[in-house]
């Protein structure tokens, strides 16, 4: 068996994919701002699923410094390929793709606490951010008419809360950035959905989105 080219922790074949998964980003947030007329869902469709596809690759393909923690953050990329197989669905399936998500998070909570320098302190400040965007998207949700939905999404920010925060207490910057930017993200989809949309809103959704998983999947060699 020949032996795969390496660049440090990082393979040729996971910069390889890395590539591949910046692309598939890029053509999905183009889906976002210029849609084309009758393809945009069609670029998405490609775009959206093959760049956590690509991701998947990079994480499977690097050497990562706990192989542990790289079998949670795999796990937790596999439930968001599936959580965006099913948000981006014609139908509304919107509560299972945030069960998808919800059980993500918690794959990266696992992960991100096996080798972390437990700075719990950051509970402090996540908290208190993500405490008054909770409060807003209730108010919203209440007033939108969907109130069997404040259950579910109220857990789902609790424990992408606890992804935040075990994050920041790693000691990872790479991790740290990622979870920052999973946060962002997940705050516009709930004003977006049930506060006020905004016409930027979709594509920065996406950017953030995606940069959140690279960052996660970096830090599996880089810190």
């Amino acid at each position: 068996m020949v032996a795969q080219a390496r660049t440090g922790p990082v393979t040729t074949g996971a910069w390889v994919l890395l590539v591949v998964a910046a692309g598939f980003a890029i053509g999905d947030w183009i889906s976002r701002v210029h849609p084309l007329p009758g393809s945009g869902s069609r670029l998405e469709y490609v775009c959206k699923p093959g760049t956590l596809v690509a991701l998947i690759g990079v994480a499977l393909l690097v050497d990562p410094t706990h192989a542990d923690e790289r079998m949670w953050f795999t796990i937790a990329l596999v439930l968001s390929l599936a959580g965006d197989v099913l948000l981006m669905h014609p139908a509304d399936l919107f509560v299972p793709g945030l069960a998808s998500f919800l059980l993500a998070h918690i794959a990266y909570v696992v992960g991100l606490n096996l080798h972390s320098e437990h700075n719990w302190w950051w509970a402090v400040p996540v908290v208190v951010v993500v405490g008054l965007s909770a409060a807003r998207l209730m108010r919203g949700i209440r007033a939108s008419g969907h109130r069997e939905l404040i259950a579910p999404v109220g857990l789902y920010v609790v424990v992408i809360a606890m992804m935040g925060t075990s994050a920041l207490a790693g000691g990872n910057r790479w991790a740290a950035v990622g979870a920052v930017l999973f946060m962002v993200s997940d705050t516009l989809i709930g004003e977006t959905r049930f506060v006020q949309p905004a016409r930027w809103a979709p594509v920065t959704i996406m950017v953030t989105y995606h940069l959140a998983q690279a960052g996660l999947v970096l830090s599996l060699v880089w810190s």
